[in-house]
């Protein structure tokens, strides 16, 4: 191989500068959270209403 040439380096894993994977996952995980639209209400947070069956006490 003449000198002029360069020599072929091994290519290096990819990386993101400067982020840890718990960010990405953080970044990702909040990320559905806000695309998401809110849950609908359950039964337990609607107002209850009087039941009128019951029996009054003695």
């Amino acid at each position: 191989m003449p000198p002029t040439e360069p020599q072929a380096q091994p290519p290096r894993p990819f990386t993101l500068a400067g982020v840890s994977m718990a960010d990405l996952l953080a970044s990702c995980a909040a990320a559905e959270a806000v695309s998401r639209p809110p849950r609908a209400p359950g039964p337990e947070a609607a107002p209850r209403e009087r039941r009128v069956d019951h029996r009054e006490a003695a």
